[in-house]
């Protein structure tokens, strides 16, 4: 810093500006002059101010006055003019006075420190090097495209301006002066926002906060509103048990009371229907055209007295009713845990596997977890052949089958040859293994069966242990069991069998009877077997013919009696008689009137609706033919068993005919 900071003012007026040429250098000292244009009289000035390069310092800012030159040319204005040009203004015919104008020049970009003893007040300033020729720099940026326009200066009224006395400073010093008073100095641009803008930043918080405490307000608000709303709703309040509930209590809530829960059989004590009674009530229904020729008959299961009859002793075709006889013959005969097994043992050659059928058509080709909906309790394919993979480590080549259990034909006499033919839905062959009763879809009892139910078990079983099916075989005595599962229980198996009205699955129970009697396992055996266990059980067979099990066979004949009498002991009071307990389990498979099997259709009818729910019963049916079986309680409770069979009638007017009677038992006091 300069050790005198008072700025030295020179010691006249006297003007210096013409005392050497435009652009010398005098002493240590060099001066540039400055155009200046749009003076009085369109004329042009120029200024000197002491040069200053990059290399020395930054620029700064002079001011001066100006003083006109008489008779000076007008000079354009060069490119590189700091000074946007003014517009001309009109000279004036008296001279005016002087007028001051600023001039602030450009100020090029500084990029070498500048040497500030050379500006020393008391110090001779160094002698410069004589100048070497140097590259001509590029020339400076017009001003026009890079400042800050400034404010046009007003028209200047005097002619003559002189140049001041400058007082020169560092660009990162400053000093107050009296002789700068009035001058503008710009302030370099700082890289810093102010500290007033950076501390304001954070100031939206709070309003953050209040937004957040408004929302929150509001949730809650709206949560109460919600909760008052749904506890004004009838159905919430009763719930919840509000005082303003429609069902809350009108008064004191009374003291509680014991409650004790018994069960009640039928009424076996009180009077039943007297067969007059019975006989008026049953007048109109049973004598209905549309039942073509009826034979049948009702006895009090308490009692065993009959009460109606009607033809009762006549033979008829029974249809699928032959199922009582065949389900009551399998639950004498066997223990009702029985279950049938299905086995995978080792063959004669390595890697070869034998399927040894065991009697169980129901084994289901459902996934693991998933139980069949047409036989619950089913055994899996897929449980039997992971047995297998677990016991020979999944290396098996081949696999047969052994379908020897069962003799004889496949299909019984007096069948529709359409009844077996592939793709038909009543029947498949009768053969001892098989999946979902030969079913092509295991959840579907009316889906199409396949021709070779066993043979088609036996491809599944060979994909899913990645081997061949190597046709039919004996397996070898003593063979080793690689794989074991069993079908549900005998009484599960019947209870299925009488829901479904299962064909299939009643001519294999037949030939299991026949199994269990040590008769032959066929058509034949399971006839002769099921009627010998039923006569040794004391039932009164006369004029009973049976070609199967499941009463597909037009040649059957039944008569109505010895229907209601296997089922009169079934319903039995307990201890009455030894054999109920044996048969009783027939009662639960027997389909519910509108609620279940092949009853699940029925019952819509007015005539008939009264036995929705009451009704408990077997049905039978083939062209011409039309049966019903089973039991159902009057208004008084009381079980009564019915046995009806309809010859020579249309089936589904003929089915709405025996409705009505059946439903007729019910609504009946008949005394």
């Amino acid at each position: 810093m300069p050790e005198n900071d008072a700025p030295r003012w020179p010691s006249d007026d006297k003007d210096t500006s013409s005392a050497e040429p435009k652009g010398t250098k005098g002493g240590s000292e060099a001066t540039v002059w400055l155009p200046m244009t749009g003076l009085a009289n369109g004329k042009t000035e120029e200024l000197s101010v002491p040069k200053v390069t990059p290399e020395s310092g930054s620029w700064f800012q002079p001011v001066v006055e100006v003083e006109e030159e008489p008779d000076v040319p007008e000079t354009p204005t060069p490119q590189w003019s700091a000074f946007e040009p003014a517009t001309p203004v009109e000279q004036p015919k008296e001279p005016e006075a002087p007028k001051t104008v600023f001039v602030q020049p450009v100020q090029p970009r500084q990029t070498d420190k500048p040497d500030w003893d050379q500006f020393d007040h008391g110090a001779e300033p160094p002698r410069p090097e004589p100048p070497k020729p140097e590259p001509r720099p590029e020339p400076p940026r017009r001003p026009e495209q890079s400042r800050v326009e400034q404010p046009r200066p007003a028209p200047v009224p005097s002619a003559t301006m002189h140049a001041r006395p400058v007082r020169i400073e560092p660009a990162e010093e400053r000093f107050d002066s009296e002789a700068t008073v009035g001058i503008q100095r710009p302030e370099p641009p700082s890289q810093e926002p102010p500290a007033a803008e950076t501390e304001a930043a954070p100031a939206p918080k709070p309003k953050r906060k209040r937004k957040a405490l408004l929302i929150t307000t509001l949730v809650v608000v709206l949560l109460l509103a919600g909760m008052g709303g749904a506890a004004a709703m009838p159905k919430v309040s009763n719930r919840l048990g509000l005082p303003w509930a429609p069902n809350a209590p009108k008064g004191d809530i009374p003291k509680p009371a014991g409650v004790t829960r018994v069960l009640h059989g039928p009424d076996i004590n009180g009077a039943g229907p007297t067969k007059e009674g019975l006989s008026a009530a049953l007048a109109g229904p049973a004598g209905a055209a549309d039942l073509g020729t009826l034979t049948g008959t009702v006895v009090d299961a308490a009692s065993g007295e009959v009460l109606w009859d009607k033809n009762s002793g006549t033979p008829l075709t029974p249809a699928s009713t032959t199922k009582i006889l065949v389900v009551a013959a399998a639950l004498l005969s066997m223990e009702h845990g029985t279950q049938f097994s299905t086995k995978i043992v080792q063959g004669a050659e390595p890697g070869t596997v034998v399927l040894v059928a065991g009697g169980d058509p129901s084994l289901t080709a459902l996934p693991l977890g998933t139980d069949s909906p047409l036989y619950p309790g089913a055994a899996h394919v897929d449980d039997l052949v992971a047995q297998v993979k677990k016991a020979v480590g999944g290396k098996v080549s081949k696999v047969q089958l052994d379908i020897s259990l069962f003799k004889g034909p496949t299909a019984a006499k007096g069948w529709d040859p359409e009844d077996t033919t592939a793709g038909n839905t009543y029947m498949a062959p009768v053969l001892p293994v098989m999946a979902d009763g030969g079913r092509t879809d295991p959840k579907n009892d009316h889906s199409p069966r396949v021709a070779n139910p066993a043979a088609a078990l036996t491809q599944k079983i060979a994909g899913k242990l990645e081997a061949q099916a190597g046709g039919t075989t004996t397996a070898p005595k003593d063979a080793k069991v690689l794989g074991e599962v069993k079908s549900q229980p005998l009484t599960e198996f019947a209870n299925s069998l009488l829901q479904l009205s299962d064909n299939l699955m009643a001519d294999v129970l037949a030939r299991q009877v026949a199994l269990a009697k040590g008769a032959e396992p066929s058509f034949t055996g399971g006839a002769a077997a099921t009627m010998d266990v039923l006569k040794q059980a004391g039932f009164d067979l006369t004029g009973v013919q049976i070609n199967d099990g499941s009463g597909l066979s037009d040649q059957n004949k039944i008569p109505a009696k010895v229907l209601s009498e296997i089922l009169a002991v079934a319903a039995a009071p307990d201890g009455k008689d030894p054999r109920t307990p044996k048969l009783r389990p027939l009662l639960a498979g027997l389909p519910v009137a509108g609620g279940s099997g092949t009853l699940e259709k029925r019952y819509g009818d007015p005539a008939s609706s009264a036995g929705r729910g009451w009704v408990r019963g077997k049905t039978g049916t083939l062209s011409g033919v039309n049966t019903l079986a089973g039991v159902v309680l009057d208004t008084d409770g009381r079980m009564l068993v019915f046995a009806l069979m309809s010859s020579g009638s249309d089936q589904n007017k003929g089915r709405a005919a025996l409705d009505v009677v059946a439903a007729t038992l019910h609504k009946c006091g008949c005394r």
